[in-house]
């Protein structure tokens, strides 16, 4: 009985190091995405940037599909749940893109990192995951980090804090719908449908005045870098959501909020201070309770 139980915790701690590695990729995809996002948007609005990034992930989907022979993965059978999962992506993902042109990158971060605390408080209500006290007490020093972090008040109130929180709940609903669809849908599946309906809905709303931005020399490599991010990010989040609970795999990307502090501070000269940290050490020691915790379970 001892050695079967070793056995399983091995299997699940090498589950857990597989997920982590994902999520590691989706980590550097989406640093890519908001630098290469905040350049687009100097001459692009947010559907026009939704619209060919979508372009671009549905030429490298198809493509990889047709070379894997993966096309029998790909099902019409939830279509219902890949239209509700994509419609929260595409409004969460136009708020970010157009919070990080308007405000510093570590705080979009940091605002959007409220979307892991949504996600350990509505995985058990969606997916039936267990709301332990340790998650509970990862979601207390998430939060009290991220206010540390962003510090907002009255004074400091703008909209583009207001989009960068907002975004923060719809990719909290795209995460769970995401876990859901991984229970009986292909990653393949997902991508494919992922970038398909985004791209409809980017031509409708970028089109709807009639006047569609066509891409320059100069933006068209951040279009690139932000169609091949984008779809990597997602990529390594679905396959990391398919090894492991939802409330373990997403608060890994708390990682990222030191890691993008450090690209606007070298890219941007974003001033860097120590509150930053002191609000990431508490949201990094509650995402190591949580995986701890769940280890345990």
């Amino acid at each position: 009985m001892r050695d079967s139980a070793a056995v399983k915790s091995a299997e699940r701690d090498t589950t857990f190091l597989y997920a982590g590695i994902w999520m590691i990729g989706a980590i550097l995809s989406f640093s890519a995405m908001a630098v290469a996002g905040r350049e687009a948007s100097l001459s692009l609005d947010t559907f026009e940037i939704m619209m060919y990034r979508s372009c671009v992930g549905v030429l490298v989907v198809t493509i990889l599909i047709t070379a894997l022979r993966r096309w029998p993965q790909v099902g019409f059978s939830h279509i219902k749940q890949h239209g509700l999962r994509n419609m929260a992506h595409f409004t969460g993902q136009n708020l970010w893109f157009y919070a990080v042109s308007v405000i510093p990158l570590a705080q979009v971060f940091a605002l959007e990192f409220t979307s892991p605390i949504w996600v350990i408080l509505l995985a058990p209500i969606f997916l039936g995951e267990k709301l332990t006290r340790m998650r509970g007490l990862a979601v207390c020093l998430g939060f009290v980090g991220i206010l540390i972090v962003a510090r907002p008040s009255p004074a400091t109130f703008n909209i583009g804090l207001a989009c960068a929180a907002a975004s923060a709940v719809f990719f909290a609903l795209t995460n769970i719908a995401t876990k859901r669809l991984t229970r009986t849908e292909s990653i393949w599946s997902i991508m494919f449908w992922l970038t398909v309906m985004q791209l409809v809905l980017g031509i409708v709303f970028a089109g709807w005045d009639l006047d569609i931005a066509l891409p320059d020399a100069q933006n068209l490599p951040f279009l690139l870098i932000i169609g091949c991010a984008g779809l990597s990010a997602h990529f390594c989040i679905t396959n990391a959501l398919s090894l492991a609970p939802a409330a373990v795999v997403v608060p890994i990307d708390f990682v990222r909020l030191p890691f993008i502090a450090l690209l606007g501070w070298l890219i941007y000269s974003e001033p860097v201070e120590i509150w930053l940290f002191v609000g990431a050490a508490l949201i990094l020691t509650g995402n190591f309770l949580n995986i701890v915790s769940s280890r345990q379970q």
